[in-house]
């Protein structure tokens, strides 16, 4: 008998151990991107209430808006701030002083208060600006280490098309070598890649060869990568992916990946419908604490974005890839819990 009641013990124990394993860890990994670009959206202090009461763990500014931080204050969001492209990205690139000033501007007042994680140094930086990326993360560090800020780490927000091949994900390779530099460069701080990561494009540009439902997290669609011999269910992981594979051929294996941005259009363009952005977002938040078929455990990973933004300009879906309307109210039913 007391054989019999150890062994049960045991069972329930692996049991009890199995069902935590299989609870979701999602609600842990998942924040939303924050853009300002609409005239009829909502103060940001009534933004960062609207975060915490569906349970959003995580915001990106995309500028360092003195109304989203001091409204952030005590929040507990964890934070992701960008310095903006263009003449700011050059500036830190070429003045350490000047570096310093936005850190003293920027972070200093509100930091430990607002829950800042990381800076990203740019965001989807083209052409010669690239070359400013890694001197301006060089300024940032520094200067945060003069601040005592060392806690907060600097990176770069990253397109896919940094990858040359990413059919199958073991084939992943950075396109252009100044991604090489930047990657070994984080691993040497310990900071993540900032990864913008949009399987609608992909779906979009190419729906012949990528299935809606292997785009939006749907079941039924398996692909096996021979290269590392792992089996992908959704595009998304596949993506993520490729980019780990890029980093292991730059020599910055170790470098972790956070999707900064990643979502799915409501309206504007094919593919784009209320249906299918929840199928995706929903699905995105339900995977990401999972992580990928290469890299297991949570996966840090942003929406994009809180709100449709009626300002934004260029193709119709940059409009309508928001989880809420501006007066706050659903664009369709999402659970982050």
């Amino acid at each position: 008998m007391a054989r019999q009641q150890q062994v049960a013990s045991m069972l329930a124990a692996a049991l009890l151990v199995a069902t935590f394993a299989s609870i979701p860890t999602s609600v842990h990994s998942i924040g939303v991107c924050y853009g300002m670009l609409g005239n009829n959206l909502p103060s940001s202090s009534d933004v960062v209430q609207l975060y915490k009461s569906k349970g959003i763990k995580g915001m990106r500014i995309y500028s360092p808006s003195q109304s989203a931080l001091n409204a952030l204050r005590n929040s507990g969001l964890a934070v992701i701030v960008d310095t903006g492209n263009g003449n700011e990205l050059s500036q830190l690139a070429r003045s350490a002083s000047y570096a310093a000033s936005w850190v003293q501007s920027n972070v200093k007042p509100y930091y430990p208060a607002v829950n800042i994680k990381y800076i990203a140094v740019g965001n989807e930086v083209q052409g010669g600006a690239t070359q400013s990326i890694l001197p301006a993360i060089r300024n940032l560090d520094a200067a945060l280490a003069r601040a005592g800020l060392s806690a907060i780490k600097c990176s770069t927000s990253v397109r896919f098309d940094v990858i040359a091949n990413s059919y199958p994900p073991s084939s992943g390779s950075f396109a252009q070598g100044y991604m090489a530099d930047v990657a070994r460069y984080l691993a040497g701080t310990g900071a993540p890649l900032l990864v913008n990561v949009y399987p609608y494009f992909s779906y979009r540009d190419n729906p012949r060869d990528i299935s809606l439902g292997y785009a939006t997290f749907q079941p039924g669609t398996t692909v096996r990568d021979n290269g590392n011999g792992l089996t992908y269910t959704n595009l998304f992981d596949a993506m993520v992916d490729a980019v780990v594979a890029a980093l292991e051929k730059a020599g910055a294996g170790g470098v972790r990946i956070v999707v900064s941005e990643s979502g799915w259009p409501s309206a504007g363009g094919s593919g784009a419908s209320v249906d299918n952005a929840r199928k995706y977002n929903q699905g995105l938040i339900n995977h990401v604490g999972r992580g990928t078929p290469k890299r297991r455990g949570t996966l840090e990973t942003f929406i994009f974005a809180m709100f449709n933004e009626n300002q934004k300009t260029g193709d119709p879906t940059e409009k309508n890839f928001g989880l809420f309307y501006g007066n706050k109210q659903p664009v369709y039913p999402i659970s982050f819990n």
